[in-house]
């Protein structure tokens, strides 16, 4: 098989609001080998990564991604990750061509799955794909009072561990942080797991997050996510001494393997948060999830999106027994909601599989493309190197 075409979708929901909530568009790739389709999802700024793929030649190292994809072939893993290396150095400088890469990556790896009718985990090499234990992923609200209630109703849906991250946290006095977290714990009771997402909201002033360390020893915190800006090594590892017994998480920000790797062994983070949309795909998360167990870091997918980048983000651990904490979101719009034909339910231990179906097993919804999609085209110099590809069935 050798790749004819790159589709890439500019998805987005009528109104997108200025909060911490990446559901509200999509960028959404679709990869054709002869009669085989594959389907992948970046997480970033959909018109940016667009750009990457088609924009004019810069110089011998800034060239558009998909000159390094079309055309290849395509019939094992390895094929994959070699067309992953070559984006790699020939866009070197392009510095959007990780995450335009990652829709790509996930969506090569759904495509070999479903020419050979393998479930992407079973590609990777494991021997079966382990439950995972979701944690409702939701923002903080804007009063204690609102976070009592989102705690309460994951409780109430079951799940025996929920994140709270972003909104008014650590952007006030730490009092106010506080009584956040102890709603949180309130809400979902003295045995559930409560994981705390800071959004980076410190940057690098390691005081200030000190200032939460007892708090989060008090709620009984397991996590805090991203205290600081993903490059702040010696930072993390201040502050991770400060607040244990509570661990750090950190890892979505990273946009290749040795990104996350320097937060395993420098950042001293006891939890490495991948997302496939944006590390590049499955191909480096699956290194990076062998690296943090090699090293006894727990290794935890990071995805706040659709269910196909759900299922992505889960195939990298699959097959790792001890992990078992996996995001899992609640709040997402209804364009992420509906993206896909198939979902991830969770059985009746409140635990999540992964499909054993070909690829991904996930299927793109066209009428929710057609319903989302934004019509967008880009001339150079006169002539148009990139128009909204047409919505099939």
């Amino acid at each position: 098989m050798r790749i004819d075409a790159i589709d890439v979708y500019y998805l987005r929901m009528p109104q997108v609001l200025d909060i911490g909530d990446g559901s509200q568009d999509a960028t959404l790739v679709r990869v054709r080998a002869g009669a085989h389709l594959g389907w992948g999802q970046c997480e970033a700024s959909p018109l940016a990564s667009i750009a990457a793929l088609v924009c004019p030649l810069s110089h011998s190292a800034c060239k558009p991604v998909q000159d390094s994809v079309l055309g290849e072939r395509v019939e094992s893993p390895e094929d994959i990750i070699a067309i992953g290396d070559r984006v790699r150095a020939n866009s070197l400088d392009l510095l959007q061509a990780d995450h335009m890469l990652s829709g790509i990556d996930i969506a090569l790896w759904d495509l070999l799955g479903r020419a050979r009718e393998c479930p992407v985990w079973r590609l990777l090499g494991y021997a079966q794909a382990y439950a995972k234990m979701p944690y409702a992923s939701v923002l903080f609200g804007d009063t204690p009072q609102e976070t009592l209630t989102k705690a309460k109703a994951a409780r109430a849906q079951r799940f025996r561990a929920a994140k709270f991250g972003w909104g008014p946290f650590g952007r006030g006095l730490a009092g106010a942080d506080r009584d956040q977290l102890m709603a949180a714990r309130e809400g979902l009771g003295p045995d559930g797991l409560l994981l705390v997402d800071a959004g980076t909201v410190w940057a690098e002033d390691v005081a200030k997050a000190a200032e939460r360390a007892q708090a989060l020893k008090d709620s009984r915190a397991t996590w805090l996510e991203e205290p600081f800006h993903t490059g702040a090594l010696a930072e993390y590892a201040s502050l991770a001494a400060i607040a244990a017994p509570v661990r750090l998480a950190g890892g979505e920000g990273s946009h290749n393997f040795h990104m996350a790797r320097h937060l395993i062994d420098h950042a001293k983070v006891g939890f490495i948060q991948i997302d496939t949309g944006r590390i590049g795909g499955i191909s480096p998360a699956k290194r990076v999830a062998d690296y943090a167990s090699a090293r006894g870091v727990t290794y935890v997918n990071h995805t706040f999106t659709s269910h196909l980048s759900l299922s992505a983000s889960l195939q990298p651990y699959a097959g790792i027994a001890r992990d078992e904490i996996c995001e899992y979101p609640v709040e997402a719009k209804p364009l992420s909601c509906d993206l896909t034909r198939e979902r991830i339910e969770r059985d009746a231990a409140g635990l999540v599989h992964l499909p054993d179906a070909p690829g991904l097993g996930m299927t793109p919804d066209p009428a929710t493309i057609a319903r989302y999609l934004v019509d967008v085209s880009i001339v150079v110099a006169g002539r148009e190197i990139y128009r909204s590809p047409a919505v099939s069935g």
